[in-house]
């Protein structure tokens, strides 16, 4: 093999929770002994929430073409892993660990966790603007080809993910599009473990103590569907039920149109350092990720489900992308967006809680055979060796 030993990560938003793939793939590096580097651009105020407070990030502030062509070249030079791992088929993450790469002949590793352009359209977008319209989006002082992460060089981007010496990817989905080596996300198995929590401890430290716990700990959007869990919780209509959201939703008000409508059902829990986590997933009595079906949710890898699966807990979730494929036979399954399902699901797992636990027994089994941080840096460590 050769002596590579430093690894330079380059996310294209720090701001985003791209840096939480990131974080992951470094922490699995630093398991096999490489020196990690955590580098990009803050195209937000701050970097992103609820990352664990020993992780060192070299940030530059993101801008708008032409300022950003400023910010690439300052960054360059900072850029010294022997191998960059660009973490998005981005301008402003892989884009830039290309131009490194001409300069420098170092090998580039794309990671693509998500389909960027599923978001705009997927395969049905096209950027065919007048001669005008183009003008205006390249000259105006907002015009839309200002802003570095435009679908169009998204678009561009996806069209030069062969010219990466290796490509890692989050999902079967994104393996079927990209090609590359699967490398899911890793749950740091020994901090969710749920020998080390005691749920009715939990329940009472969290004002949960009276009530069976349907959790769903992260951030709520249309596509996640938890009305299907709320519209359950109305037909099965049994007022110790609770479904406790963590977090909330950073993005918009939709978790307060949610609560405007099913109040009664909602206990919402503010954001927790990523530490205290396992405390509130050991309070839950079912993990929920339903998941609808869309473009966007069938190439993602909902990171609940590694949270619920490692702290031992019956899931409940839906058939849409590579969700059966992550829970085996270790969860519970109905079709997306059947409120009826989730109903009578709810209801089997209460009526057997003993046997559904044991259910989340075998999912914690599966989390740390195919899901933990050790299996992500087995398999990053073969990717590294083929450079």
């Amino acid at each position: 093999m050769k002596n590579f030993s430093k690894i330079s990560l380059l996310v294209s938003d720090l701001s985003s929770a791209a840096i939480l793939r990131a974080y992951l793939i470094a922490t699995a590096l630093k398991n096999l002994e490489y020196e990690v580097e955590i580098m990009g651009f803050l195209f937000g105020d701050n970097l992103y929430r609820n990352l664990p407070s020993k992780l060192k990030v070299y940030n530059l502030p993101g801008k708008n073409f032409p300022e950003f062509f400023g910010e690439i070249n300052k960054i360059l030079p900072k850029i010294n892993g022997d191998i960059i791992y660009a973490i998005k088929p981005q301008l402003a993450s892989f884009g830039v660990a290309l131009l490194n790469k001409i300069f420098t002949r170092k090998p580039l590793i794309l990671d693509i966790d998500d389909w960027e352009l599923s978001w705009h359209g997927g395969d049905n977008w096209h950027y065919r603007p007048t001669p005008k319209q183009l003008a205006r989006d390249l000259l105006k002082p907002d015009g839309a080809l200002k802003n570095p992460h435009h679908p169009l060089y998204v678009k561009w981007m996806e069209g030069l993910v062969s010219s990466a010496d290796a490509v890692t990817v989050h999902t079967k989905f994104l393996q079927q599009r990209f090609g590359g080596t699967f490398v899911p996300n890793g749950k740091d198995t020994s901090l969710f473990d749920p020998a080390q929590y005691d749920a009715e401890s939990s329940r009472n430290r969290y004002g949960l103590a009276e009530y069976r716990i349907l959790m769903f700990p992260g951030a709520p959007r249309p596509y996640k569907g938890l009305e299907d869990v709320l519209i359950a919780l109305d037909k099965i209509n049994q007022p110790d039920l609770r479904l406790v959201i963590v977090g909330g939703s950073p993005y918009d008000d939709y978790d307060q149109q949610l609560q405007q409508q099913w109040g009664r059902w909602i206990i919402k829990l503010p954001k927790y350092p990523a530490d205290v986590m396992p405390d509130l997933v050991a309070a839950a009595h079912i993990v929920v990720v339903p998941q609808r079906d869309t473009p966007e949710t069938r190439a993602q890898f909902p990171l609940k489900l590694t949270d619920g699966m490692a702290m031992a807990k019956p899931i409940l979730s839906t058939r849409v992308g590579d969700i059966p494929q992550i829970l085996g036979d270790t969860g519970y399954l109905v079709e997306p967006a059947c409120p009826e399902q989730i109903a009578e699901q709810i209801q089997l797992i209460f009526q057997d809680l003993e046997s559904a636990n044991q259910q989340g027994i075998k999912a914690r089994e599966r989390c740390v055979e195919h899901y933990s941080i050790e299996a992500m840096a087995s398999t990053l460590k073969s990717v590294i060796a083929q450079l």
